[in-house]
C-alpha cells in the first residue's frame, strides 16, 4: 500500500494524468552508432509454396550392366595397355563406383577383373582401366561385345 501524502486530491490527478501521457519512459534514448556501415537488419523470410510440381511422375535411376559401360577405347594408347599391361580401357558412366564397374565387366564380357582404376577425363567423361588376370581373357570387344 503506497504511503499516504497530504497533497490535493486534485495535484494528484495532474501528475498521474501527466505520467500518462509521457508514458513510463520519460527520457528518450538516441541511437549511438559505432559502425561505419550500415547493414539492414534481417526480417522474416517465410518459404514459398510451390503450387504445381515441377515433375509429375518420378525417375527410377537405370544402371544396368548396359549403361554403366559405354564403349571401349581403342586407340594406339588403349591397344598398347591391353598388349603390354593386361589392361581393358573403358569408358564408364560418370556416377558408376568402381564395385558397379567390376560387376558388369564379369557380366558382359566372362573375365573376373584383378583390380579397376578410374579417372575423369577433362571433358567430363570417366575412364575405367580393369585389369584382368591373364591376356588370353583379352579381346578387345567390338559391336555389343561394346
Amino acid at each position: 500500500m503506497p504511503p499516504k501524502t497530504k497533497e490535493n486530491p486534485k495535484e494528484q490527478a495532474r501528475k498521474v494524468i501527466k505520467k500518462v501521457k509521457k508514458g513510463a519512459k520519460a527520457v528518450k534514448r538516441v541511437k549511438v552508432w559505432t559502425k561505419i556501415t550500415f547493414r539492414r537488419p534481417k526480417t522474416r523470410l517465410t518459404p514459398t509454396k510451390k503450387k504445381v510440381k515441377r515433375v509429375s511422375y518420378q525417375k527410377y535411376p537405370t544402371k544396368d550392366k548396359y549403361t554403366l559401360v559405354r564403349y571401349p577405347v581403342s586407340s594406339e594408347s588403349a591397344i598398347r595397355t591391353i598388349e603390354d599391361n593386361n589392361t581393358l580401357v573403358f569408358v564408364v558412366d560418370s556416377h558408376a563406383t568402381k564395385k558397379q564397374i567390376r560387376k558388369a565387366c564379369e557380366q558382359l564380357y566372362n573375365f573376373k577383373p584383378v583390380h579397376v582404376n578410374t579417372l575423369i577425363r577433362p571433358d567430363g567423361t570417366k575412364k575405367a582401366y580393369i585389369k584382368a588376370v591373364s591376356y588370353t581373357h583379352l579381346t578387345l570387344p567390338t559391336n555389343r561385345e561394346v
